[in-house]
């Protein structure tokens, strides 16, 4: 029998042990940088506007080289996704100059990023770009949500443990799961968008037994307003699921947020009680988000006692690198030569707020462009910005970025008659207001429980349901009664050469992949198609993006003269008059 000295022995030896492997220290200052929806602004200059900018990653880096010469604390640097889309010197090397290694790699390589996240822009240049940044980045680019759809296991990284003196951070990292409904399959074919309640549940638990990390951090490319949408909290694979994870799956100390541009600083509690920091940055280098940690050793249990704290820190209030910009100037400069590139002339004014209120030339001509790359009989497509005017004169690459922001394919589906007026009404349900007089609004703003136009901190007004939302429709003529009730407003005539529409007959359509992939619900909700039904029905992919085909097509033109058909209309007419300047002031202030 073991004698209770022998006992006393074997456990006085075992806590000495254990206290001699503990080489975590007793405090620990840690700070955590998130940038997150960076969209290619490396540089402070805006390429597409040409002007300085007083923000860019070139700003974050001078602020991390600051922090980083503070002895007194730990830093991390992270960012949560969507670089691979937004400013032409991304495009640029996302598809001009793809042989090279790639920009954003060798400028977050620099800046020594701890850990990464995708979001859903870092997926739409498809996998030849996403899967060759994977490689070239020396940092954990995650995704633990992405899996591979024949085996199960995760595409990218699921998460990373950094170590800073001892102490373990745990990093997961999930992406937003509505991609399947905004991007062409060939983006991501072969990988299933897991929802991020469950994958977060999963792999907090795996983490906490393999791991045992002493701070457990979320970097989720995902919003916080899980009603955006038309969602809900039960929503299967919610958009934007941030705030839900923290207040569901128990573990985490800090979720870092995206996706939404909003800016988030906020406390939530977990299922048991505990308090979760929900910390974001905004879009574009803006500013960035940053957790202080302070951990105090509990010396009973040997367990960190964390007080955690939030901010947002501008960047126009530090400078841009020196040395950041000196090894990167030569890459900017050539990027800003190819988005200089004249493609044709312009004619006449481009204004594209003119495409909220009705036909306008700024909307047509991507309809002419889509109807004459594929013979359809139809084409839909919405203004890709609202309060934008080109004016005459030179129309270089640069300006494409303005005309048509995203990298969407183009496709041709095939619909009924009945599914192109139900699709149209749908787009007229988002857009315009049921009017009863020339005194209400024409289009659909948002409105508080007192009835009353909510607007921003710019005194402008804020419309119901996003604008690129607002699909019309080229090759046919058409009436929209904004005095009819929603589902009786569309009227389609006939073709725009004369033929007659027939609700019952088929009919080949040209729109963008976004749409054509169920963004906006158009296809969804408006027509009631399955997205196995919409799958089937498409007949037509572009292998480029529909802003490559706008710039080839108009490199063949002298001279681009603007100008709208007139093949659609919204009436009462004097009603629609009156209200146009009214919204205009609402939405843009006086003129």
């Amino acid at each position: 029998m073991i004698s209770r000295l022998t006992l006393l022995i074997t456990f006085i030896a075992a806590l000495l042990m254990g206290s001699c492997s503990d080489d975590r220290p007793e405090s620990l200052i840690v700070k955590i940088i998130e940038t997150t929806d960076i969209h290619g602004r490396i540089f402070p200059y805006d390429l597409i506007n040409d002007k300085p900018l007083d923000h860019s990653l070139a700003h974050v880096a001078d602020f991390v080289r600051q922090e980083r010469e503070n002895k007194d604390q730990e830093v991390i640097l992270l960012d949560n996704g969507d670089i691979l889309q937004g400013d032409p010197i991304i495009y640029f090397n996302n598809f001009e100059k793809k042989e090279s290694k790639h920009l954003i790699s060798m400028a977050m390589n620099e800046m020594q990023y701890d850990a990464g996240a995708l979001g859903n822009h870092d997926i739409e240049p498809g996998p030849e770009v996403y899967f060759k940044l994977k490689e070239e980045f020396t940092f954990p680019w995650m995704a633990a949500n992405a899996v591979d759809q024949a085996s199960g296991e995760p595409v990218f990284q699921p998460y990373t443990i950094i170590h800073r003196k001892g102490v373990k951070v745990a990093v997961l990292g999930l992406i937003t799961p509505a991609i399947p409904k905004w991007l062409p399959e060939h983006t991501w074919e072969g990988i299933v968008f897991q929802d991020m309640i469950e994958a977060a549940a999963k792999w907090v638990a795996l983490i906490k037994e393999k791991d045992k990390p002493d701070l457990m951090v979320g970097l989720f490319h995902s919003g916080v307003d899980y009603t955006y949408g038309n969602q809900n909290e039960n929503t299967p694979c919610n958009e934007n699921a941030s705030q839900l994870i923290a207040e569901r799956v128990e573990g985490f100390d800090i979720i870092f947020v995206g996706h939404d541009h909003q800016g988030w600083n906020k406390i939530v509690n977990s299922p048991d009680g505990n308090e979760v920091l929900l910390l974001g940055a905004k879009n574009d280098a803006r500013n960035v988000a940053v957790a202080t940690i302070n951990l105090t050793m509990n010396k009973k249990n040997r367990r960190y006692e964390k007080d955690i704290s939030g901010e947002l820190i501008n960047m126009n209030e530090y400078n841009a690198d020196q040395s950041f910009m000196t090894k990167f100037t030569p890459s900017f400069h050539e990027a800003q030569q190819w988005a200089d590139f004249k493609v044709t002339e312009l004619g006449g004014r481009l204004v594209a707020s003119q495409s909220l209120f009705g036909d306008a030339a700024f909307t047509d001509i991507i309809h002419q462009l889509q109807l004459s790359l594929t013979d359809a009989d139809i084409s839909f497509t919405s203004p890709q910005t609202f309060n934008l005017t080109i004016e005459p004169g030179r129309l270089t690459v640069k300006d494409m970025f303005k005309f048509y922001r995203y990298e969407n394919q183009l496709y041709t589906i095939t619909l009924t008659g009945k599914e192109i007026k139900d699709f149209l009404e749908y787009s007229a349900s988002l857009w315009f207001n049921k009017m009863d007089s020339s005194d209400d609004n024409l289009l659909l703003f948002k409105m508080d429980a007192d009835g009353k136009v909510v607007k921003n901190n710019q005194n402008k007004a804020l419309l119901a349901n996003p604008y690129w939302n607002f699909d019309s429709a080229e090759g046919i003529s058409y009436t929209v009664n904004v005095d009819k009730p929603e589902g009786e407003r569309v009227i389609i005539n006939q073709f725009n050469d004369g033929r007659p529409f027939d609700l019952t007959k088929n009919y080949s359509v040209a729109l963008n992949s976004y749409r054509g992939s169920g963004g906006g619900d158009h296809l969804t909700i408006g027509c009631d198609m399955t997205k196995e039904e919409i799958k089937d029905r498409i007949i037509f992919k572009s292998e480029k993006d529909i802003r490559w085909h706008l710039t080839d097509w108009l490199k063949q033109q002298d001279t681009l003269i603007p100008a709208a058909n007139s093949n659609w209309k919204i009436t009462p007419v004097e009603w629609v008059k009156e209200a146009k300047i009214k919204d205009s002031i609402l939405l843009f202030g006086s003129r």
